[in-house]
């Protein structure tokens, strides 16, 4: 089996006559930490559409596990990838439990209701993510930190070999937006799991990424390890504004962070 899980070649997408992706190419390895980082507007969020099949694909083409995307059927794509969205938005109106069941679909069916195998992936997930006593609260009682870790609850119950996450700290103060940082490295450095990450947070994306894809304007800016960006200085002309590195020191600090500089 190729090492190769996603195999993105020269995806476009132009609605309305105007490019939001524009010959977008780059491989994911199984295992890899994907991060996609890029200013408002650059098309990311649209990629990763395409990669769940929400957006049809115009130009170029996907391939999955081999596959063209266009091949696998919706079922088994929720076996492949699952999706982790914002913590803000329309909140189902369900207990968590019940909503984590639903993240069982893929593999059940008319004759293969829910049963005490998929009971006792959710108790695993719940235990994991450490909401283990929020099974029968619902959804929208829910803080958005502690929707997130549901969400990603969800993630690991559906069992795919890839995550796909759309901003996933976003509005999430610093603790718990550290709380989820946590739970991504778990998920890829422990579990194994194929990550794909949309972000703004450039310092934590930084640190668990194995590969960054930058996108500017919907083209690729930049595409390779985080060592090879910053020797570079691409954070600058992707954001248009001049980063700066700060050394930190204590225990359990990063050694360093990257910040944008105020231009006098």
């Amino acid at each position: 089996m190729s090492d190769v899980l996603l195999d993105v070649n020269h995806l476009g997408y132009r609605p309305a006559g105007r490019d939001v992706l524009d010959d977008v190419s780059f491989t994911v390895q199984r295992g890899d930490f994907l991060a996609i980082l890029g200013p408002n507007g650059a098309g990311k969020t649209s990629l990763i559409r395409h990669i769940h099949r929400i957006l049809p694909v115009q130009r170029g083409r996907i391939h999955l596990q081999g596959l063209p995307l266009e091949r696998i059927s919706h079922r088994r794509l929720a076996t492949i990838a699952a999706y982790v969205p914002q913590a803000k938005g329309y909140v189902p109106p369900y207990r968590v439990a019940d909503f984590l069941l639903m993240s069982r679909y893929p593999y059940q069916g008319p004759f293969r209701p829910s049963g005490a195998a998929d009971e006792r992936r959710v108790g695993e997930a719940l235990a994991v993510v450490g909401m283990t006593d929020f099974a029968h609260r619902f959804l929208d009682t829910l803080s958005g930190g502690e929707r997130q870790k549901i969400y990603i609850a969800a993630a690991m119950v559906q069992d795919t070999e890839m995550v796909v996450l759309d901003e996933p700290t976003t509005f999430l103060d610093p603790h718990h937006a550290g709380d989820i940082f946590r739970l991504l490295r778990l998920l890829n450095r422990e579990q194994g799991k194929t990550m794909l990450m949309v972000s703004h947070e450039v310092n934590p994306a930084l640190q668990l990424a194995q590969q960054v894809l930058c996108l500017q304007a919907g083209r690729v800016l930049f595409r390779g390890t985080p060592a090879q960006l910053l020797a570079r200085d691409v954070l600058s002309r992707l954001f248009a504004v001049p980063f700066g590195r700060y050394d930190l020191h204590g225990p359990g600090a990063p050694p360093h962070v990257y910040l944008p500089v105020e231009e006098p």
